[in-house]
């Protein structure tokens, strides 16, 4: 399995939310703001323009150790060398990106509801996304939004890092660490602000504030 990584901060990528300022500004402001991982995420993107964007933006992120993690695309990660990918339901399976890069790489699978546990194999998953934590227009989810108390309840049945997505904000992030989360994953709350840097502190401020509170 992979070497430990920091879920405290998750920044996932948009590629209209940074297009009016850039990607790499984006995250590089974020970074600043204390983000401890970043996924790069463009569903539609050739994969010549992700392979490009992949680099530069793993350039940026490998001199201070934080890891880049792809979204879907094995593909993509393997060719710019990425620390892991990131695969959901409709993707292919964990099990074929482990295989594909090996047992070194992050690994991480969404999960949206209890009918997904069975395809949860922590031999090969190093951390779950769960979510939708609350309402969110960022991603469209067929699944109903988990509330504290739905995510608290399917956390407790993964024996492995778990991140909290959906409609974080610095107001309520408290309550995803409440819920037994080991950080946030952020899209608009860090790449639709006007100051990342800024939106990123805060956020980065109000999950360890929570932890303090809850240890």
């Amino acid at each position: 399995m992979s070497a430990r990584f920091d879920l405290s901060l998750y920044l996932v990528t948009d590629p209209e939310m940074t297009a009016r300022r850039g990607l790499l500004p984006t995250v590089a402001a974020a970074i600043d703001g204390g983000v401890t991982m970043v996924q790069l995420r463009h569903k539609d993107a050739p994969a010549r323009m992700m392979v490009e964007a992949g680099r530069a933006v793993h350039a940026l992120l490998a001199p201070r150790g934080i890891p880049l993690i792809v979204n879907d695309r094995i593909d993509v990660a393997h060719a710019i060398g990425a620390e892991g990918v990131h695969v959901g339901q409709d993707d292919l399976p964990p099990a074929a990106a482990r295989a594909m890069l090996g047992p070194h790489a992050i690994v991480g699978l969404s999960i949206t509801g209890e009918s997904q546990l069975a395809g949860f194999d922590p031999a090969v998953v190093d951390y779950v996304g769960l979510g939708p934590l609350f309402p969110t227009g960022t991603k469209a989810y067929t699944t109903p939004v988990l509330g504290d108390a739905g995510f608290a309840a399917l956390r407790r049945r993964l024996n492995c890092p778990v991140v909290a997505i959906g409609g974080i904000t610095a107001v309520n992030a408290a309550r995803a660490i409440a819920a037994g989360a080991d950080g946030i994953a952020v899209v608009s709350a860090i790449c639709a602000a006007d100051d990342p840097r800024t939106a990123a502190r805060a956020l980065r401020t109000a999950v360890d504030a929570a932890r303090e509170k809850s240890g």
